[in-house]
């Protein structure tokens, strides 16, 4: 694990392949640090030649951290009733200029923008916000935050926001486990042991749920995206689920709607989660798109 200063802040980040590949960089979602993308989805990257850039986003795994400052999300609410901005500690426009400052600190001019749930919003920001960074935009399942989206099912909704009450390892690792079936694949096998490990390992890395807060009111505070996106002029990937119960499909297919051009694959019985069983189909995607951009380039 590497660090650097970047956006003025202290980030991780780490890089896999030829500094001479075509860079993605990789922007996980809602308290994911970088160990949670499966090695298989990043080396099957690797392999076609990419490099590939993953890091923890502000106040996940070991990047700076905004302790004791404790978001009050009917605060929040109200603010956006009355057509107020929030006043939180950060919002998704900042963890953008975090990715993009990461490509500057590293020298990158440009790269393939690819983000993952909250990390996908994210990457829409990159692609609107410093369009000069981004060859292109990738979300996995992810969302626009446009009014009048089906919302998640409850069950779903509680499993992603309601935290372990015993905070050992143990404990951690069988609640998170128990909480990703509300939203996991139906067509792909979930391995709860391969899962478990994955857990434990985030764990032992850096355990703090106290930056998820923080992470849901930036969430929260996003105003919609779909009407900047009509405008957005860059290849676009969205891939998406059907049997996603977090981000129902109706909102990976409202997203690449609002891209013009932009290609779109829904994937029968895929959740809100990245099987192995699913991988290969994302690289299906995913790498001829990134070769057809980058021959446009030429």
């Amino acid at each position: 694990m590497a660090r650097i200063r970047a956006n003025g802040i202290d980030m991780a980040y780490e890089s896999y392949g030829s500094k001479d590949g075509v860079p993605i960089l990789l922007i996980h979602g809602f308290g994911q640090q970088l160990t949670a993308w499966p090695e298989e989805f990043r080396d099957g990257l690797v392999n076609a030649g990419l490099r590939v850039l993953c890091f923890d986003n502000r106040d996940v795994g070991l990047t700076q951290k905004w302790d004791g400052m404790i978001p009050d999300v009917r605060a929040i609410m109200a603010a956006l009733r009355d057509g107020q901005k929030p006043d939180i500690p950060y919002f998704l426009s900042d963890m953008a200029a975090d990715a993009a400052g990461l490509l500057d600190a590293l020298q990158i001019g440009s790269a393939h923008i690819c983000g993952a749930s909250m990390g996908g919003m994210i990457a829409q920001l990159v692609a609107l916000e410093h369009p000069q960074k981004a060859r292109s935009l990738v979300a996995i399942f992810s969302t626009t935050n446009d009014m009048g989206l089906p919302p998640s099912t409850p069950e779903a909704h509680m499993a992603l926001t309601t935290r372990s009450e015993a905070q050992d390892r143990a404990s951690v690792i069988d609640h998170i486990l128990k909480s990703r079936r509300a939203y996991a694949s139906t067509a792909f096998a979930v391995d709860d042991e391969r899962g478990a490990a994955q857990i434990g390992r985030s764990f032992d890395r850096c355990y703090y749920p106290e930056g998820l807060l923080r992470h849901w009111a930036a969430i929260l505070a996003g105003p919609p995206r779909g009407t900047r996106l009509k405008g957005l002029k860059l290849p676009a990937l969205v891939m998406h689920g059907s049997a996603d119960t977090l981000l129902p499909p109706e909102h990976g297919r409202q997203l690449a709607a609002c891209i013009p051009g932009a290609e779109f694959h829904e994937i029968e019985g895929w959740g809100h989660d990245l099987p192995l069983g699913v991988i290969p189909l994302l690289h299906g995607f995913m790498l001829p798109f990134v070769e057809r951009v980058e021959a446009s380039r030429k």
